[in-house]
């Protein structure tokens, strides 16, 4: 190669190196400019990762569907299968159910099948994974998740959601307990109120903001 090539080379080199640090410069400006112009562009940070819930039981009758426990049951049935289950129930002055309040959901899913448990087995590992910052059970907490019940067992988030053995209070033992009262059926959610209201951190961009 002689010197003139060589130099001509470099300038060519150079030059192409200019036009791809201006484009990208370009780039970034406009992508700014949008972030700044339409409203929400910008990524906000997250909200500071909640405790874990208290026991919230149902006080009233208020069984009308809360808008979040409504976009928590249709984000899992869209992400994961399974049926929309029930939200309210019918009030009773002798029984204590969150279903009571619309903050409980049922998530049809059927624990007699592989499929539904390795389902369900999935989304359990991804509501208690850790954070990048190393916070345990981070998605159900941002949730305002208390407790869920599933297949005989309950996790509930005053013990860091630790599964415990359940068996309803209707039942004397499983073999003489149904189906659905040991909740193989369905997943129980059941929410705080915070959470049914959709005010936790995990709604936000879910739900529309409030004043």
């Amino acid at each position: 190669m002689t010197q003139h090539q060589h130099t001509h080379q470099h300038q060519h080199t150079h030059q192409h190196r200019h036009l791809r640090a201006t484009a990208a410069a370009l780039v970034t400006f406009v992508v700014l400019l949008g972030a700044a112009l339409v409203p929400g562009a910008a990524q906000a940070e997250p909200r500071p990762l909640e405790d874990y819930a208290s026991y919230q039981p149902q006080t009233r009758c208020a069984p009308g569907a809360k808008p979040g426990t409504v976009a928590l049951g249709r984000w899992l049935v869209r992400h994961h299968g399974g049926g929309f289950g029930r939200i309210g129930s019918t009030c009773s002055k002798h029984t204590t159910s969150e279903h009571q309040e619309g903050r409980a959901f049922d998530w049809m899913m059927s624990a007699r099948t592989t499929a539904d448990r390795r389902e369900v087995k999935e989304v359990l590992e991804r509501l208690f994974r850790a954070d990048q910052a190393g916070r345990e059970d981070a998605w159900a907490r941002r949730m305002g998740i208390m407790y869920l019940i599933w297949d005989d067992e309950i996790y509930s988030a005053w013990n860091a959601f630790e599964p415990e053995p359940y068996l309803s209070s209707s039942c004397a033992t499983k073999k003489k307990c149904s189906q659905t009262l040991r909740h193989r059926d369905h997943v129980h959610v059941s929410l705080t109120r915070r959470a049914g209201r959709g005010l936790t951190s995990w709604y936000d961009g879910r739900l529309p903001a409030k004043d």
